[in-house]
């Protein structure tokens, strides 16, 4: 479970800390421009980095982070990303710092570390990376491209490695900020890291299926509360290496095949809950940011939606939502709802938990007011 995310001098991130100890489902609420999205984007560069793609040219072209993102332009100080992660009641403590040296083209990793418990994993200066098999058995000093995160090419040992442990977790979180357009139910391979658009969505159906195959119980289950004439899903084979997803509805005897990508904007963000719902049990517990999951759904069932998504991570795994929507707005408490402010372009995003700001009256109509600043 995420504990702690903190982010210095990235784009409008300063001094900025999210604190998540105990909250399996919280909500992100702020004007356009807050620093929403940036935070979606510093959760990627975590998610991306653990899924193998560490050099700082190749960030770049993602446009997560490159020379452009330095806080009002301040290069003299370095970028800092720090996360800390309970995973089997051990605290995993990360930290990513990257700077500009004069004359420097690309970002260069300044610092990084990874603590386990308080103890040292490796840790990194520049280019010199030091492993540790205890605070003080220094086990081995190795150089590597000081463009290059460690994180990635640092060889684990076993399944039970912190390494192994860490990293497994990152890769699996979930981003999303899905484009219904661009989702599609064929696939050419299979994948257990959804990419945030959600357009291997079919590789992740298959994915999940062929690792866990109890898994479309639990897709099945969420899918028929919601289109109760749903028959089944069907991932037939096309080609020697392809797949596509098929939707067959059935009323009175009567049935109807749909491709999957001729449904709905709104379905198909249903059928990606319900995977998301799936994988989380079956092979989380997972960490899960979706922004703005109401943005194609209907007002009869928004509330629907995320209370059975809030329920789906109670107990097991994280998530994190933001919205503008009323009805998403109000499945939140003060207690899990937090508020991020940025009085101009020229400060820095602030937040603060909503049980810690006074909020006269219903809390939608004082957002719609403008009330509630911080």
């Amino acid at each position: 479970m995420l504990q702690r995310l903190y982010v210095h001098n990235y784009k409008c991130l300063e001094n900025f800390e999210l604190s998540f100890k105990g909250i399996p489902s919280a909500l992100l609420i702020g004007k356009n421009g807050s620093g929403k999205t940036t935070i979606s984007r510093v959760l990627q560069i975590f998610q991306s980095i653990a899924r193998g793609v560490n050099r700082m040219g190749e960030l770049a072209k993602m446009n997560l982070v490159s020379q452009k993102d330095f806080s009002r332009g301040r290069a003299d100080v370095p970028i800092r990303f720090e996360l800390e992660v309970l995973l089997e009641d051990k605290l995993y403590s990360y930290t990513l710092a990257l700077d500009l040296p004069e004359k420097f083209k690309e970002l260069r990793v300044f610092e990084e570390q990874l603590l386990v418990a308080g103890e040292p994993i490796y840790s990194r200066k520049e280019a010199s990376v030091t492993l540790f098999k205890s605070q003080q058995n220094r086990e081995a000093l190795f150089l590597v491209d000081w463009h290059l995160v460690a994180l990635p090419v640092i060889q684990e040992q076993s399944e039970a490695d912190p390494l192994h442990v860490f990293r497994t977790w990152l890769a699996h979180t979930i981003i999303l900020a899905p484009i219904p357009a661009l989702m599609v139910g064929s696939s050419s391979g299979e994948t257990l890291m959804p990419d945030w658009a959600g357009t291997n969505f079919g590789e992740w159906f298959t994915g999940l299926l062929s690792q866990y195959p109890a898994a479309y119980t639990q897709f099945d289950e969420y899918i028929r509360n919601i289109i109760p004439d749903m028959r089944d899903v069907q991932n037939e084979r096309v080609g020697k290496d392809s797949k596509n997803m098929t939707v067959r509805f059935e009323v009175d005897h009567a049935q109807l095949s749909v491709d999957f990508s001729e449904l709905s904007d709104g379905e198909k963000c249903f059928f990606l809950c319900a995977l998301v719902v799936a994988a989380n049990r079956c092979y989380g517990p997972l960490f899960c940011f979706w922004d703005e999951p109401d943005n194609y759904i209907s007002l009869s069932e928004v509330g629907f939606f995320l209370a059975s998504l809030r329920q789906s991570f109670q107990g097991s795994g994280q998530i994190l939502v933001t919205s503008h929507n009323p009805e998403a707005i109000r499945k939140f408490s003060n207690e899990n709802t937090f508020v991020l402010d940025r009085k101009s372009h020229l400060e820095p995003t602030l937040v603060r938990l909503l049980a810690e700001l006074p909020v006269s009256g219903d809390l939608v109509s004082a957002l719609i007011r403008g009330d509630i600043e911080l």
